[in-house]
């Protein structure tokens, strides 16, 4: 139902598909993912974060967490206390993205020694494939 048979949402525009690519391009990326999937149990602080996702920078983190933080996927919190305690968590929203990529996650952790093989084996060919 569209606004003018009563739907309080706007109706899609043709350029909402091309907005939804700047989405996927924001959580898309492997750092916001790692953070979802990190934060699946709960507030965890910037430095949990920084020990549990293997190979992100300080700064790469930061930039994540104020990107996810931007597109309403997390909170962060500061409670008042000497030093300063920063928590973030996943909103509700972030939840939902949570439980959509979970999968892919899941089968990227499932498949990562195939993939492993198949570059392997590509990488060591004789007559790599002819550039089109």
């Amino acid at each position: 139902m569209d606004a003018a048979q009563g739907d309080p949402r706007p109706a899609a525009r043709p350029s909402d598909a091309c907005r939804t690519r700047v989405v996927l391009d924001i959580v898309g990326d492997k750092w916001s993912l790692l953070v979802v999937r990190h934060l699946r149990d709960g507030p965890r602080r910037f430095t949990e974060l920084k020990k549990a996702i293997d190979g992100i920078s300080q700064r790469m983190l930061t930039v994540t967490l104020r990107s996810l933080e931007r597109d309403g996927i997390l909170t962060r919190t500061v409670r008042d206390v000497m030093p300063p305690h920063v928590s973030y968590e996943l909103t509700e929203m972030g939840i939902t993205l949570r439980e959509a990529t979970a999968p892919l996650l899941e089968w990227s952790v499932a498949h990562l020694v195939r993939i492993d093989d198949a570059r392997a084996a590509y990488d060591t060919r004789r007559d790599p494939p002819a550039a089109s």
